[in-house]
């Protein structure tokens, strides 16, 4: 039996997820959720963390130390203690030290906004030799404050894309970031889109275990559904949601 998740190419998947997915979520601006710095450190402070307790984690660094200044003066272990909510404290905490001492050794001040006028290739290099940060942090750093065209691809968004089959089974993250990017428009505001609502679902409806198919809008695409419960019905087609609803959870930006 042919179906879309038999016939169409990684390339065509990829452009028809984003259509499929931006009708469904709705469309986003690319502004800035927060400032650079804030952006980068907080990305950081994310890893394996949930967002609530990695905004628990910047407010109580920033409250307790005062300032960037101060979070770089302050004592490693005092800092992993007032950043405990995360995982790995004592890991993070020298190392958001560390950038910012290469920061305000490099510019002056803690301040990212030189990256605005670098090119992108140079941008990804210089930030992802701090340490910690890879290329996931610093892509949405470069995307989401200076409009740069690149793509984060977190686990979420890795997760949908391989199930797809946008991209290969044994695709890495780290590789899945210049595969998908290839197969997409080189513009700022369609890769947000793409990595957000891609996000999104992995988070949402596309889950590490036991995915929710059924309200999944990419079922006729998704090589996973097609192996799983065969090419989708008329009737599953039909009963498939067309929008997010709101009474589903809340969608953070």
């Amino acid at each position: 039996m042919t179906t879309d998740a038999t016939t169409l190419t990684p390339e065509q998947k990829t452009w028809q997820n984003h259509v499929i997915l931006h009708e469904f979520y709705g469309p986003l601006p690319l502004e800035p959720r927060r400032p650079p710095m804030r952006e980068l450190i907080s990305t950081l402070l994310s890893h394996r963390t949930t967002h609530a307790d990695e905004e628990m984690a910047y407010d109580r660094m920033l409250t307790e130390f005062g300032d960037w200044e101060g979070v770089l003066a302050a004592p490693v272990g005092a800092l992993a203690h007032a950043i405990r909510t995360t995982r790995w404290p004592d890991t993070q905490a020298p190392r958001i030290q560390e950038i910012l001492a290469r920061i305000k050794a490099e510019q002056g001040a803690f301040t990212l906004d030189f990256l605005a006028n670098w090119q992108v290739e140079k941008g990804l290099e210089w930030l992802t030799a701090m340490p910690g940060i890879g290329l996931k942090t610093a892509s949405l750093v470069l995307l989401f404050n200076f409009q740069k065209p690149v793509l984060p691809v977190d686990t979420h968004v890795h997760r949908v894309a391989q199930r797809v089959g946008m991209i290969g089974p044994k695709t890495s993250v780290e590789k899945a970031h210049q595969v998908l990017l290839a197969q997409l428009p080189k513009d700022p505001v369609v890769l947000l889109n793409f990595h957000k609502h891609n996000y999104w679902h992995g988070q949402h409806i596309c889950f590490f275990t036991k995915p929710d198919c059924a309200r999944c809008p990419l079922k006729s695409l998704c090589n996973y559904y097609f192996e799983h419960y065969g090419a989708p019905t008329a009737e599953a087609l039909a009963a498939t949601p067309r929008r997010w609803e709101k009474s589903w959870g809340v969608l953070l930006h």
